[in-house]
């Protein structure tokens, strides 16, 4: 319960409470990413902008495809093409934007800032599907030690772990 409320106390919840305010957090993610534009002197063109609200709008990862349907089903600009979704995906992936969930082929917005090359640490419910983002320090530490001692350089340290979240055990 300590560290949950930390988190909150950051402004980060590991998964979304009863309480979530899902408006002020996409709201803020969206601002976050055209911070993050900015400062890399880079555009969060609108095909940019509606992927990455189309992955605010849950907490769940969504497929290329199921992305696709979604901004068709809004009715902005017709069906996109694969193509557009996964170029727009690879750029918003790039800024730190969205993370790729690889068990699941699909992709979650990222609404926290991380340092450098530490690990994400995803918690991902096999009941709901909702996946939580942890912060990892003290694995970070400990996979930095490892893969120094090999003489290794991570591209994209991500630590995935499958199992059943509070509200869902609770249910």
């Amino acid at each position: 319960m300590a560290k949950k409320a930390q988190a909150q106390e950051k402004g980060r919840e590991v998964f979304p409470t009863p309480d979530h305010d899902h408006g002020r957090c996409a709201a803020d993610a969206i601002a976050h990413a055209e911070a993050v534009c900015a400062a890399n002197k880079e555009r969060l063109t609108p095909i940019r902008r509606r992927v990455l609200e189309a992955l605010l709008a849950s907490h769940a990862p969504l497929g290329a495809y199921e992305l696709i349907d979604r901004l068709a089903e809004a009715g902005e600009g017709g069906r996109p093409a694969p193509i557009t979704i996964y170029r727009a995906l690879d750029f918003l992936r790039e800024q730190g934007l969205v993370h790729r969930i690889e068990s699941r082929n699909a992709f979650i917005a990222c609404v926290h800032n991380h340092a450098g090359a530490d690990p994400v640490v995803f918690l991902i419910c096999d009941s709901c599907g909702a996946v939580g983002e942890a912060t990892g320090a003290g694995i970070a530490d400990a996979i930095k030690a490892a893969t120094r001692a090999a003489g290794f350089t991570p591209k994209t340290p991500v630590i995935e772990i499958s199992g059943t979240c509070a509200h869902c055990r609770s249910a």
